[in-house]
């Protein structure tokens, strides 16, 4: 009889258990499908063009940025600052609302160590044991494990050439790329670039590990400033699980390390103390200490609370969640908070305004500056100014570019030369010497030269209406007795 009720007894649980984990997809497999999709578009995004533009292409080469398909010349970029903007204030507000997620749901840092780590060390090789044992490194007295270990760093090596490939598309494009490597010799810095950022990436991944989170990345510092209590991160709820460590901060020491020893202090305890969640864990912490500053909500120890309270029927006691919620058991989640809409409102303004200043690209550009002739008087007191005009064509077809004097002084000074248009193309400049002269007296003054403000405006001859540009400069006026001393000579 006892023995029927104790089955009896067990079978309920079992398909509560069944129950609570159908159709459950671990936080670990859904981060792997993240990571696949950010290497595709990192990969792709610099094949991509419109208009014979790129996507993102800051180009040092060419001296100029493209962005969503449009071309700038390196005098127009006024627009970094917006993207600059829309980085930093784009990782504040996903930190404020989801904590590290960045670090843990796609950083490059995290995604390498997973391929290395995961796909190749412990799927491909079989140099680690298990997926969910991060904090047992491999016995590497063996020599089996010394092999493994080499082909696992020289497959990492042919990864990180190709991860640093990718990474100078977006300074390089592709196209160029390849030409350049053609001839290494004659392009030695784009070369050593590769090679350091590969060597930088087999150090980084294969030695460094998850230290370059805990003890170099900034962000972990600055995270803390930007959380708050409904802040959603990996969190252990010390209610339902009871509290395994006892102290504050860095004073806190290990109370219990076994279920009997919690559940004598505590009867009501749900912790089972199997450490699955600390074993699993990529920077070698303990979630149920509390928020620490080298997780990375990764999500692994949730994955790993899940499945083993999971099988008891129960909720796990690590959630994404946040302190109000899961540790306080106040309210719910606020994720609509006044600082997240203070946020993103500043990040669509900042976002309209680079838009608003990208549709007004100019598709001409031209500097214009004085040579080192300050006039020439001519025997009639006429007086020529000479200038070089530096013109950019930034549109993408070619043009015919002219340019006339606007204003007071359009009757009062000519263009001695350049007589005629003159064509430039495609993402290409062109200087011009310029000479200006006058057809009547400008000024009057016996003491001292005199500046006069000259507007110039310069134009595309076939597309006058759309692409035409308006610059500022001065033409040098001598002083009178200088003009009267010319004529009597």
């Amino acid at each position: 009889m006892e023995a029927t009720a104790k089955v009896e007894e067990t079978k309920p649980k079992k398909n509560k258990a069944k129950e609570y984990l159908k159709g459950w997809v671990p936080y670990r497999i859904k981060r792997y499908w993240m990571y696949a999709a950010i290497t595709v578009i990192a990969l792709v995004l610099p094949w991509i063009t419109i208009n014979g533009n790129h996507i993102f292409l800051l180009s040092f080469d060419h001296k100029k940025l493209e962005l969503m398909g449009v071309a700038f010349d390196m005098q127009e970029l006024y627009l970094m600052p917006f993207l600059l903007m829309l980085l930093f204030l784009g990782i504040f507000a996903v930190t404020a609302v989801g904590g590290r997620a960045w670090c843990g749901w796609a950083c490059p840092q995290t995604i390498f160590r997973v391929i290395y780590r995961d796909l190749i060390e412990t799927k491909l090789l079989g140099l680690r044991k298990r997926i969910k044992n991060k904090q047992q490194e491999p016995d590497m007295s063996k020599p089996e494990n010394k092999v493994k270990k080499a082909i696992a760093i020289l497959i990492w090596s042919v990864l990180a050439l190709i991860a640093a490939a990718d990474f100078m598309w977006y300074f390089i494009p592709p196209e160029d790329f390849f030409k350049y490597l053609q001839h290494p010799a004659d392009h030695m810095i784009m070369v050593g670039f590769v090679l350091g950022v590969a060597l930088f990436l087999i150090a980084d991944v294969v030695f460094i590990k998850e230290n370059f989170c805990v003890y170099i990345c900034p962000y972990s510092r600055v995270q803390s400033v930007l959380y708050d209590d409904d802040t959603l991160m990996a969190i252990y709820d010390p209610i339902r699980g009871g509290e395994i460590y006892e102290g504050h901060g860095n004073e806190r020491h290990k109370a219990f390390n076994k279920q009997k020893e919690l559940k004598s202090v505590n009867p009501e305890a749900e912790c089972t103390t199997c450490e699955s969640c600390v074993t699993v864990c990529p920077t070698h912490i303990d979630i149920r200490k509390g928020l620490q500053l080298e997780c990375i909500n990764c999500l692994e120890c949730v994955d790993a609370c899940t499945q083993v309270m999971g099988a008891l029927g129960k909720p796990s006691l690590v959630q994404w969640s946040s302190v109000v919620e899961t540790e306080k058991h106040e309210r719910k989640t606020k994720i609509f908070r006044p600082k997240v809409i203070a946020y993103f409102t500043v990040l669509a303004i900042v976002l309209v305004s680079l838009f608003v200043m990208g549709s007004e690209k100019e598709h001409m550009l031209l500097n214009i500056n004085k040579t080192t002739r300050l006039y020439k008087i001519l025997p009639d007191g006429n007086v020529e100014n000479d200038y070089v005009f530096l013109f950019a064509n930034t549109d993408s077809k070619r043009h015919k570019y002219y340019f006339e004097i606007e204003g007071d002084l359009k009757n009062k000074i000519e263009i001695i030369r350049p007589k005629e248009a003159f064509g430039i193309a495609p993402e290409k400049k062109h200087k011009k010497v310029v000479v200006l002269r006058t057809k009547d007296k400008l000024a009057d003054n016996t003491r001292k030269d005199v500046p006069i403000p000259v507007t110039i405006k310069a134009y595309a001859v076939d597309d006058k209406k759309n692409i035409a540009v308006i610059r500022h400069t001065v033409f040098v006026y001598p002083r009178a007795d200088l003009i009267e001393k010319k004529k009597k000579q």
